[in-house]
């Protein structure tokens, strides 16, 4: 059987894309030859299955009173065991926590991403039962997010938010045996909305995690 990786986040995962003149097809979305998960399938090759399981609007914890479904905690359990066995789960949450009408701090966004990686460890669909997480912080939004339509929907405070939160997600990775990686300057957002991948940063988030990847599925 191959190795399992589950890849569970966001609009960042499922692979939306803000500016139609940066995709292949000219839609809102990357297509398989341009979204990360896909690129790593392609690096890692036949022994892995990359699985995607990216839905916009996605959180940690938080129920959005104009979402259905999008508390991360609400379906990690029927993700994983749908999945099963697990050799690697990889999180990228918390862009949409920032949303003002949650209101949620970096320090709360950081103790719901906890309460998501506390959960998904007692899930019996690990490997050889043995939890493996890596924890990724998306980039930072970017200053002009209210410049964008999107912006004033997800409010004011945004980008302050998503700078605090890669200490306290690095910390927590420690503190519960987690891999970590800081997907800021790394991968390259947009600067038409400020929080979504460009073609190149899925490029380079699946060079990244390519390299990394091999290194935690043993």
């Amino acid at each position: 059987m191959k190795k399992h990786i589950v890849c569970f986040g966001d609009s960042n995962t499922h692979g939306y894309c803000a500016d139609p003149a940066d995709c292949a097809d000219g839609g809102d979305r990357f297509n398989e030859d341009e979204r990360w998960t896909c690129l790593l399938q392609k690096a890692l090759g036949e022994e892995y299955l990359v699985i995607e399981e990216g839905l916009s609007g996605r959180t940690t914890v938080f129920p959005d009173p104009l979402h259905e479904s999008m508390s991360g905690l609400d379906v990690i359990y029927s993700c994983l065991m749908s999945h099963e066995p697990v050799d690697l789960l990889i999180i990228m949450l918390g862009t949409n926590d920032t949303k003002e009408r949650l209101g949620a701090n970096a320090a709360c966004i950081g103790i719901g991403m906890e309460r998501l990686v506390a959960k998904a460890k007692t899930v019996e669909a690990w490997r050889g039962g043995k939890p493996n997480i890596l924890l990724i912080c998306p980039p930072h939004i970017g200053e002009g997010l209210l410049d964008h339509p999107f912006g004033a929907a997800m409010g004011l405070g945004c980008t302050e938010k998503s700078r605090g939160l890669a200490p306290r997600y690095r910390e927590l990775a420690d503190r519960l045996g987690c891999a970590f990686l800081d997907a800021e300057g790394l991968a390259e957002f947009n600067k038409l909305d400020c929080m979504h991948l460009t073609g190149r940063g899925h490029r380079q988030l699946a060079e990244a995690l390519s390299a990394l990847v091999p290194k935690l599925v043993k």
